[in-house]
């Protein structure tokens, strides 16, 4: 069992050495190793050294008061509405083996649970046969459409087609899921590109939204990620997944403070109920064992 970033920074002060400097160099190293980057752990911790022996603070209490106010900035978060009688599409965007289709259809289980009547499910990851046939299965599973083409068929065309569906009922949420090869990054971008563009031309006003999923125990890995796909089409928000066997999970700061992102979705377990919206005072409070 991995010790979590809030037992850590507690066993820091067990030892009862919040007056001594080793104390916020150790603080500082918990950061970092908790996932927030060394730049931003560093300049944070200097911060609150200073702050601290100003002021005479050596409670443990209100040092992780004080460090969690100096967090909270960076910790952002994007609330989701899918817009009555529109067409809203959601793409989900990241590399293989991040969750990208089980997130998918957490979204799905998660909106029809609101209420929501209209939503397709969109099988364009269309190079992996596992992709749609998990996304299929899902679908079957939640009483949820699916919109699938043949393999290796254009992905962008099955977005248009669930995108046409969607309207045709009046509106509703077409949830896409994408391919992820990074590592044929030049076809990827290009792909991305398309579907891209048609998800914007399909999409009502203000209805299109690109949610990267990112594996929370990938670490500063996963702030690389952000940035490709940012840079390549665009991010409007994260999906974090495996946040429950993270032991770690400040990436979602170092997303926010280097790239100014917010976090939509946290998913946190196997089953379709386990994802919830970011709460940045909830994660934070787990983050510090508060």
């Amino acid at each position: 069992m991995k010790t979590s970033f809030a037992e850590k920074i507690k066993n820091l002060f067990s030892k009862g050495a919040a007056e001594n400097q080793a104390f916020f160099d150790d603080l500082a190293d918990a950061l970092i190793e908790g996932d927030i980057g060394a730049k931003v752990a560093m300049e944070l911790i200097d911060t609150l050294e200073s702050d601290c022996r100003k002021e005479k603070i050596y409670g443990q209490e209100e040092i992780l008061s004080r460090l969690k106010a100096a967090l909270l900035p960076f910790a952002k978060s994007l609330d989701l509405k899918v817009q009555d009688a529109k067409t809203n599409i959601w793409m989900l965007l990241g590399v293989n083996g991040a969750g990208k289709t089980t997130s998918a259809a957490k979204i799905a289980a998660a909106q029809k649970k609101l209420g929501l009547q209209n939503i397709v499910l969109s099988a364009s990851d269309t190079f992996r046969a596992a992709a749609v046939d998990q996304l299929s299965e899902h679908g079957k599973r939640l009483g949820i459409r699916v919109v699938a083409h043949q393999m290796g068929s254009d992905p962008a065309a099955v977005v248009f087609d669930a995108a046409d569906s969607v309207s045709a009922k009046g509106g509703g949420l077409v949830i896409a899921d994408t391919a992820g090869r990074l590592h044929n990054k030049e076809n990827l971008v290009r792909e991305l590109e398309k579907i891209d563009r048609v998800c914007s031309q399909k999409a009502s006003e203000g209805c299109y939204k690109k949610l990267l999923v990112l594996d929370a125990t990938t670490g500063q890995n996963a702030l690389r990620q952000a940035e490709v796909f940012n840079e390549s089409v665009g991010v409007d928000a994260i999906v974090l997944t495996k946040y429950d066997s993270s032991a770690k999970g400040g990436v979602a700061v170092s997303i926010g403070k280097e790239l100014a992102l917010p976090v939509a979705f946290v998913c946190f377990g196997e089953g379709y109920e386990d994802i919830e919206p970011f709460d940045p005072e909830k994660y934070l409070n787990e983050f510090l064992g508060l």
